[in-house]
């Protein structure tokens, strides 16, 4: 059975309509150690929502890293930042200090009752240049994309309590040991039965 246009639309909510609700550049790359900003566009419907940019391979399970308040006040968590322009109708996320395991997949998204607005930007590190007071600006169509130099700090984009190997050790081997020597002092201190 074949299904018309108009039916499958209904069947299938924000398959269509959201394809250019919010938009960006595909592929984003910026200096090891540097910065890069990206910009996302959206269509006015959304201006006053909530933005936020959300790592990870898929729209359905991406952790929002950053996300505005509704206004235009630039919000900063970590190493990212995001400020949304709403007469402009963008937001521009800014992640600095960039390490190789930043490469990956991102999402620009824009909050909305039911299912949420988004789209996919894969950023890619470029190893660190021999010159490291070197600022570098590209200027590609609808991206603002500008890359300095920083601070080196701790990644916590990344950073999981499960992979620290003192949380592993602590959990795995201090806390079993430290037990069982309270249930051996409990054991020789425990009430004795007199006999007569």
């Amino acid at each position: 059975m074949r299904l018309s246009p108009a039916l499958l639309f209904l069947l299938l909510p924000g398959c269509c309509t959201a394809q250019n609700e919010v938009t960006g550049p595909k592929t984003e790359s910026g200096p090891e150690r540097g910065s890069l900003t990206v910009r996302c566009n959206y269509t006015s419907t959304w201006k006053t929502h909530r933005k936020y940019w959300c790592g990870g391979a898929y729209w359905s399970s991406c952790v929002i890293l950053v996300s505005t308040t509704g206004s235009e006040q630039e919000v900063k968590k970590d190493r990212v930042s995001i400020r949304d322009d709403q007469e402009k109708l963008t937001f521009m996320v800014t992640m600095v200090d960039l390490r190789k395991d930043d490469a990956g997949t991102y999402w620009c998204g824009v909050e909305r009752p039911g299912r949420d607005h988004g789209f996919q930007v894969n950023v890619k590190v470029d190893p660190a240049t021999g010159n490291p007071g070197a600022v570098r600006t590209t200027s590609v169509p609808g991206l603002a994309f500008i890359s300095s130099i920083t601070e080196k700090t701790r990644n916590p984009l990344k950073w999981s309590l499960f992979s620290s190997t003192y949380f592993l050790l602590l959990v795995f081997l201090e806390v079993p040991l430290l037990l069982s020597m309270l249930c051996a002092v409990l054991w020789v201190n425990r009430p004795q039965r007199c006999s007569e």
